[in-house]
């Protein structure tokens, strides 16, 4: 417990803890995930790479040396996984079923980033949208939603 308040000082201060939440951290499960999806076509491309730390960044809110010790974890974590229900079984427990929708249109996002949707990256995001509980339909609107802000790029 007194480990806990540590860390939590740590995080204030801007401290890295040196520890992550663990297997029920949402954050790990979603990077995991997130890699796996990167990664289908055998091919993990800069701008994959790059979207995947600018999602932990701006929609999780995560300062740029977190997402990236968030980003290792979710890696390793994806690594040593056999398969993809010990992530979406965290992200089911701890995210609403809106919150889900919107990490369906981010995988999408991971997918669209070197401008090459390979179909095993297509059969991941389905596979992973069917897990989370989010309809076909639900997710081709992810798709297209993602889509077309990776034709017109957002400033801000």
């Amino acid at each position: 417990m007194f480990d806990a308040f540590k860390d939590f000082l740590r995080n204030l201060s801007g401290e890295p803890t040196g520890r992550l939440g663990g297997e029920d951290d949402p954050l790990i499960a979603a990077s995991a995930l997130l890699f796996h999806v990167a990664e289908a076509d055998g091919t993990l491309t800069r701008s994959e790479t790059d979207a995947l730390r600018d999602v932990l960044i701006h929609d999780y809110g995560l300062a740029p040396w977190r997402a990236e010790e968030v980003r290792r974890a979710g890696r390793e974590a994806d690594a040593e996984a056999v398969d993809l229900f010990r992530f979406t079984h965290v992200l089911l427990r701890h995210w609403s079923a809106e919150e889900r929708l919107q990490f369906v249109e981010r995988l999408w996002e991971i997918v669209f980033a070197d401008g090459d949707v390979h179909e095993l990256e297509d059969n991941v995001v389905w596979r992973v949208a069917e897990l989370l509980g989010v309809s076909s339909r639900d997710r081709m609107l992810a798709k297209r939603e993602a889509q077309n802000k990776v034709r017109t790029p957002q400033h801000g």
